[in-house]
């Protein structure tokens, strides 16, 4: 089931890099469903915090009539950054699923560990899938822009 998530985190990733965004996609399951799905749209709204995280946090809290998402499972393509990593903790998400890592930017372990960090008070379990497919996205995105 974790392949199939993160298949259509990565088709969320595409359609980013159809819009020419930067080409991360996001899903939120709970039981099994998923209950939302984002792509960033950092460029599309001129909205810095349009992330895919955090535009997926939003429809699932719509989708479930709640903030804290407890039960649920996010699959990320990127490494989330230090703001979504946080906003990940703050909405009470049970379990992250990271398909690669981000060197510059990672707020889960790469560059700092806000996930893991003992002072928060929730605890956010996290996986790292390593998906090739999602570095590659992300390689080749960067490569054409240079």
């Amino acid at each position: 089931m974790k392949e199939f998530y993160m298949n259509e985190a990565i088709k969320e990733a595409n359609r980013a890099l159809e819009l020419k965004e930067v080409p991360v996609g996001a899903i939120i399951v709970k039981d099994n469903k998923i209950v939302s799905r984002a792509h960033n749209l950092k460029e599309t709204l001129k909205d810095p915090s349009a992330h895919a995280e955090i535009l997926a946090i939003r429809k699932a809290c719509e989708a479930l009539n709640n903030w804290r998402l407890t039960g649920c499972k996010m699959y990320v393509t990127l490494e989330p950054c230090p703001m979504c990593a946080s906003a990940i903790s703050q909405a009470r998400i049970s379990r992250l699923y990271i398909g690669t890592f981000d060197p510059t930017a990672g707020g889960c372990g790469s560059v700092i560990d806000i996930i893991n960090d003992y002072h928060l008070n929730y605890k956010t379990q996290l996986e790292w899938m390593y998906d090739e497919r999602c570095s590659r996205l992300l390689k080749e995105f960067f490569k054409k822009r240079r």
